[in-house]
């Protein structure tokens, strides 16, 4: 049992690898029985006392070499270094050394190890896989992308009538997800990615993980057709794989099938319970359907992700959209101030929770709440429009009011509400021909607003009423003062501009005299912001697609990621969904088609490196 051993064992040349410590059992009882063996020949040719203390010098420096061994098994790292002691020409131990720093976060000493096995070993793919993937983690994408390409092209070359599945190793097909996964960060580059997915496949017609990421890739191009086939064949090699499901259920949500999309997800929970993206999204759906028995089962599930992660934001955000839905404010207030305190940035649960305090006559509780969202998000136009609101009639802030309703023309310049709002501080500080100009224009970008035509006839009003007033009229100076013709543009000249150069009006008749009395006493309020006006959406942090999960090569884990049991891949895009509206005498709050409310988070996934790199 030694003999076949002493070629291997390093005694009189270095062989070049290393054998696991396993591999000795064998060899090491054929070392007991000869120690045994010589035991006994010693004994019969020496006195019985010097053998048995040449037995225990033996046991003794054994025990001490066993001994000092413990503290190379402390970790893997401090294992893997005591092989490079005894051998450096051997590129699996760096490789090992590097898996062993990157499990501790240590990216860049990781790095070194895995340069230092590619010098050693030219033509270890997986040597290159290692030094492309913690690139990635060091957010150096360039040099991810040339290393990642270095490894395909160590792949053996195709040639005619031979099969790939027998000349390259399954595992160094994890570069084409890793190159795949890494350039589909540009969406420029999409088509790209879904060629490497293809030639993955075609190499191994089994291959699922590259089924799954090309089924993303083909949703991000929007062609969900094609994106079904490939999840649907995926299911043929792994029909138990919850992560399938779940992508098929977002297919189908992106094609507006939103039943269909729930047997999916409920399918995916039906593998695995605590699927996290199918427990929130199936949750957000059910309450969609806003029948009271289903919002029981969304509760249930919320309730399950806030049992394995309280510090999930999103959870605590759309159970109070369950209360809000069961008209509990008080319970719903609750969860929001718990998602705004989870992120402070959450602009989801920072409008609606300012919203809510507004329409429980709690506008000064909610106004810290619309700061904070306006701090992070400064191009949020309904929670400007609600502070705003605020600052003039409850704060009565003229100027942070005016501040509010010019940002919003800044990001909209046609945003009526806006518009109309700051035509309001002009009146309220009484600069009337100001007004009249905002006014005016108002009405010419919106003449079907009968609101707007009201309110310009009321202000003229008050200016034919001024201008016959005496001189010295300190309301007739405030009035007229400060008057900029071209703040708007100088559009929206009228008659009663004309007046102000000093020309008269022809008289009223008397019944529209009386009108106008009556008019001018009329106050002018800045719109609320509008809930009913149309079918209207709650905002969505995230992207208006719902997530979709890919078994993704490289483990270029972004912010905010909730890890499923495979990678997940996202696109990323901030658009504002913000569209929850409010008029007067209403407390109703509108939710957004699941499609469009879906939590997407970032990408997260496993580790496909080096598939050697272990010690076997």
């Amino acid at each position: 049992m030694i003999l076949p051993f002493l070629p291997a064992s390093n005694l009189f040349f270095p062989v070049g690898f290393v054998i696991a410590e396993r591999v000795l059992y064998m060899p090491s009882m054929g070392f007991c029985l000869l120690v045994a063996y010589g035991f006994h020949l010693l004994s019969e040719r020496w006195s019985r006392k010097m053998t048995w203390c040449c037995l225990g010098v033996l046991l003794l420096t054994h025990s001490i070499k066993t001994y000092h061994r413990n503290a190379d098994w402390e970790s893997e790292y401090s294992i893997f270094m005591s092989g490079l002691k005894v051998n450096q020409r051997n590129a699996k131990l760096f490789n090992n050394v590097g898996h062993a720093l990157e499990s501790e976060g240590r990216f860049e000493e990781a790095l070194q190890f895995f340069h230092k096995a590619v010098s050693v070993q030219e033509d270890d793919v997986g040597a290159h896989i290692n030094v492309g993937r913690t690139y990635n983690h060091l957010k150096m994408f360039k040099e991810a992308e040339q290393a990642y390409l270095k490894a395909k092209s160590l792949l053996p070359k195709a040639k005619p009538g031979e099969s790939y599945q027998a000349r390259i190793a399954p595992n160094h097909l994890n570069v084409f997800l890793n190159l795949a996964n890494l350039i589909s960060k540009n969406a420029t580059r999409l088509e790209e990615a879904d060629l490497l997915y293809r030639q993955a496949i075609s190499m191994r017609s089994d291959y699922t993980q590259a089924y799954i990421n090309r089924g993303d890739i083909l949703i991000k191009l929007n062609r969900t057709k094609e994106a079904q086939e490939v999840y649907e064949r995926a299911l043929l090699y792994d029909s138990t794989n919850p992560d399938i499901y779940y992508n098929l259920g977002v297919v189908f949500l992106e094609q507006g099938k939103a039943s269909q999309a729930l047997a999916y997800l409920d399918k995916a929970l039906e593998f695995d319970p605590e699927h996290e993206q199918a427990l929130l999204n199936s949750a957000i759906l059910l309450q969609e359907l806003g029948r009271p028995e289903l919002r029981k089962i969304a509760r249930e599930r919320l309730l399950k992700l806030l049992a394995k992660d309280e510090t999930n934001e999103r959870v605590h955000f759309n159970l109070g959209m369950l209360a809000m839905d069961d008209r509990n404010t008080d319970e719903a207030e609750n969860w929001f101030r718990r998602a705004v305190h989870l992120k402070q940035d959450f602009r989801s649960a920072l409008f609606n929770l300012a919203l809510l305090l507004a329409d429980d006559h709690r506008p000064l509780e909610a106004a810290p709440f619309l700061n904070q969202l306006v701090k992070y998000h400064p191009d949020h136009i309904k929670g400007l429009i609600l502070l705003g609101d605020i600052y003039i009639n409850n704060i009565k802030d003229l100027d942070a009011a005016e501040n509010c309703y010019k940002r919003i023309l800044q990001l909209d310049p046609v945003n009526i509400q806006g518009l109309h709002n700051l035509c309001v501080v002009y009146v309220e500080r009484g600069k009337l021909l100001q007004a009249q100009d905002c006014l005016a224009h108002a009405h010419d970008l919106a003449p079907g607003e009968e609101y707007i035509g009201r309110h310009l006839q009321i202000v003229q009003t008050r200016i034919n009423r001024l201008r016959q007033s005496p001189d010295g009229n300190r309301e007739k100076e405030i009035a007229f003062a400060e008057y900029d013709p071209t703040e708007f543009g100088g559009s929206s000249v009228n008659s009663d501009h004309e007046l102000a150069q000093g020309e008269q009006r022809a008289p009223l008749p008397q019944q529209e005299q009386v009108q106008q009395q009556q008019q001018q006493q009329l106050p002018l309020n800045p719109l609320p912001v509008q809930r009913n006006d149309d079918p209207v959406f709650l905002e969505s942090e995230s992207t208006n697609n719902p997530q979709t999960y890919a078994a993704v090569s490289d483990a270029s884990v972004e912010e905010s990621s909730n890890s499923g049991s495979s990678a997940v891949s996202s696109s990323s895009s901030n658009s504002d969904s913000s569209r929850t509206h409010r008029s007067e005498g209403s407390s109703s709050y509108h939710h957004p088609h699941p499609s469009q409310h879906l939590h997407r988070p970032a990408t997260i996934g496993q580790d496909l490196d080096d598939p050697s790199s272990g010690m076997s």
